[in-house]
């Protein structure tokens, strides 16, 4: 599984109050209380006893991410968060990621370095060939050690390229996890019911704050998330339970 600090921390979210927002630290404060972490660990968020969730990049169970929330869910200060991690823990030669967006100058601090390979605006050119470059480097992938993040911002914005883009998309969601390509994806909640036939490429998935039960449960299956603080809390289904966990902020 995923979630490898938080087993002993399920939760009934029907049964308590929503959890009160705390002083969210910073990034690297947080990381550099709970380092050195494992070479194959990706850091996606902390536990209310501040124990982190992380990803297993060597375990390709999980399979792509989908990120769904409502607009002010905080799904893009997720992925940041996660790139910002990966460029403090781990070296280009563990970990790259890309960024696919249709606001690009939403991640204009994020500088050119080794780890990102790129922000790409979704209607560029470029995009197409930035996925076919994933394909074919996972095709070639006899066992690195090295992962790469893809990071797509608006799954319903990707979806509307090229059928070959289409293609190569569904491809990655399949098995690029497999081949250490890992692609997160946030959707906005109120939109997932016009992309069904693409919901069911992800296994894993996390959870922000959707007010509308049942675009809710539509993600999830059978539960609410107004419970979640908007723009910093998320959650992830474990068996017939969500745990949540928090996000911290980008200094």
């Amino acid at each position: 599984m995923m979630l490898e600090a938080l087993t002993e921390l399920v939760q009934e979210e029907a049964a308590l109050p929503a959890t009160p927002e705390p002083a969210l630290p910073t990034l690297t404060a947080l990381l550099a209380d709970i380092s050195p972490l494992p070479r194959e660990a990706l850091f996606l968020g902390y536990a209310e006893d501040s124990l982190p969730v992380l990803l297993n990049l060597h375990d390709p169970v999980p399979g792509p991410i989908l990120i769904g929330g409502d607009k002010s869910s905080g799904k893009t200060a997720l992925l940041q968060v996660i790139a910002r991690a990966a460029d403090l823990i781990h070296t280009p030669d563990e970990v790259q990621y890309g960024v696919v967006t249709p606001r690009p100058d939403e991640w204009k601090n994020f500088p050119s370095r080794r780890e990102n390979a790129g922000i790409y605006f979704t209607q560029d050119n470029n995009t197409p060939e930035l996925l076919q470059s994933l394909v074919t480097w996972a095709h070639n992938n006899k066992g690195e050690e090295q992962s790469v993040l893809l990071l797509i911002d608006d799954l319903e914005a990707i979806t509307k390229l090229d059928e070959r883009s289409q293609q190569n998309l569904r491809w990655l969601l399949l098995r690029g996890s497999s081949r250490r390509v890992w692609v997160f994806v946030t959707l906005n909640a109120s939109r997932a019911r016009h992309l069904t036939e693409w919901l069911g490429l992800f296994r894993t998935r996390l959870f922000g704050y959707v007010e509308n039960a049942e675009d809710a449960r539509l993600l999830t299956g059978n539960h609410t998330l107004d419970h979640l603080a908007a723009g910093a809390q998320f959650a992830l289904r474990e068996g017939n339970k969500l745990l949540r966990f928090w996000v911290p902020s980008i200094d």
